[in-house]
């Protein structure tokens, strides 16, 4: 492959991508080449571009934490062949060409299309593992979701539901009430006209687990409305900051917190993540997932994206075609 390709690059740390023509990545005998499709922006892009985010990285360097692409080249035994339809993930999808480990690649059902494939991973697999694991989340019982009409909250309501749970979502404005009930909810919260969040969740019935990816404020105020013996997820903090919870309250309520970080168990435990995304992609194929795409954006207004993705205008993923 000789023609040059087009990437994103964040040159600086606080500044957003541009794209740049460069040359196309040269595959290792033991690496897959992929001609991505799609790729889909996370919180985690916005925090990794001002240098905040957990695995950081020195400028330049490619945006783009997950995406969907076809196989161009495999190596032997990998069961890849060119032309398999993946879902990727590894740093640096925001490129239309890219080199990755086989392990980092899973191959797609015949029915999701590359925009859907690109945002799944993290949003549906943090949701799922999360829930399914540490949270340990039973048909029956009740979950408190926050940020519900963000990119990971949409997937955590419908894998509530789908897994025989009551799902209360927390979203601002009736425009994300609406989709967040579409999703599956059975009771939906407007923060924008909730007084009192922990009263309001604790008139519904109160919770069993805890969805958490907002922090600050409505994360100690549904902590506080947790069932004894309930768990409470932190999966991230779009709020500023985590929130504080009074251990002494977990103590005597026997509640457990967890964090949940999807990336991590790359290293922790990569056959769960994989077992997972199988799981999930079972549930596509029957009908009982619907990924939710923000935006689509081309690779040229990705700046846009991630205005979008700052200012909380999207619901779903935000994801950009290649």
């Amino acid at each position: 492959m000789s023609q040059m390709i087009r990437a994103a690059f964040i040159s600086a740390l606080g500044q957003d991508p541009v794209i740049r023509d460069v040359p196309p990545p040269v595959a290792r005998p033991d690496q897959v080449l992929l001609r991505m499709g799609a790729a889909a922006l996370n919180f985690a892009d916005l925090l990794k571009a001002k240098g905040q985010y957990q695995e950081p990285a020195d400028p330049p360097f490619v945006p783009g934490l997950e995406g969907a692409g076809t196989v161009l080249s495999a190596p032997a035994g990998s069961g890849l062949v060119a032309g398999t339809r993946v879902v990727v993930s590894a740093p640096g999808t925001m490129s239309q060409v890219m080199a990755v480990d086989p392990g980092a690649v899973q191959a797609i059902p015949d029915a999701m299309t590359l925009e859907q494939a690109a945002g799944f991973q993290v949003a549906y697999g943090t949701s799922h593992l999360a829930l399914a694991g540490r949270g340990a989340l039973q048909a029956g019982q009740t979950l408190v979701v926050l940020g519900a009409a963000g990119g990971v909250g949409l997937t955590a309501v419908q894998i509530g539901a789908a897994m025989g749970a009551r799902v209360i979502g927390i979203a601002r404005g009736a425009d994300k009430v609406n989709v967040v009930r579409q999703a599956g909810a059975s009771d939906v919260i407007d923060s924008a006209t909730c007084p009192d969040l922990r009263a309001a969740l604790r008139d519904l019935g109160s919770a069993d687990v805890v969805y958490d990816p907002v922090g600050a404020e409505p994360g100690e105020a549904a902590f506080r409305a947790l069932r004894p013996g309930g768990r409470f997820l932190v999966i991230g903090f779009a709020g500023g900051r985590p929130p504080v919870l009074p251990l002494n309250h977990a103590l005597v309520k026997n509640i457990a917190i967890h964090g949940f970080y999807w990336g991590g168990y790359r290293g922790l435990d990569p056959q769960a993540l994989r077992d997972s995304i199988d799981a999930l992609f079972d549930l596509f194929r029957a009908g009982r997932l619907d990924p939710v795409a923000g935006a689509t954006l081309p690779l040229d207004d990705l700046a846009q994206g991630y205005v979008m993705l700052r200012e909380r205008r999207s619901i779903g993923k935000v994801v950009i075609t290649l």
